[in-house]
């Protein structure tokens, strides 16, 4: 079954959707960065596509080293990106368990630490600093998804 586009975004019309499938393997990494870079330059600012390529990176690795930890290198892991006028989202399904993102981001700020001295959960302060909106859920009894959102107006 694939993933629907569908981010809940009602007030603006879709622009360009696009969607790639990459085996769960870290050296797909590159040819996700390189897949993202092509189709959003003509849509993306250069410090929002660098912002949008950092934040995709650590969570396509989050999902590889983490989310699909215990499934085989076939489980798909499928990115949707959508352009709309104003902001892009970036949606990343995977097949793994559940993980509390919300609760995970509260436990780490309270924690008194620098993120950049954490081993291996830095990745999610840069994904919640460098997107406006950062959201994971349980799309279905097998499903998740890491939605990312990222406005390309400083004012909205």
């Amino acid at each position: 079954m694939v993933p629907s586009n569908n981010t809940g975004n009602n007030n603006q019309s879709l622009l360009k959707p696009f969607q790639l499938t990459v085996k769960t393997e870290i050296i797909a990494l590159e040819k996700v960065l390189i897949w993202f870079e092509t189709i959003a330059k003509p849509y993306l600012p250069p410090k929002i596509l660098w912002e949008c390529k950092l934040a995709l990176s650590e969570g396509f690795t989050n999902t590889v080293l983490y989310a699909h930890e215990n499934l085989p290198v076939t489980a798909p892991i499928i990115i949707n990106v959508n352009f709309y006028q104003t902001w892009v989202d970036i949606l990343i399904w995977n097949q793994g368990p559940f993980f509390d993102l919300k609760a995970k981001l509260t436990e780490l700020t309270q924690q008194n630490v620098d993120p950049l001295e954490l081993e291996s959960e830095r990745g999610l302060f840069f994904m919640d600093k460098l997107t406006d909106q950062l959201d994971y859920i349980r799309v279905d009894y097998e499903r998740n998804c890491l939605k990312m959102k990222k406005f390309l107006l400083s004012n909205i």
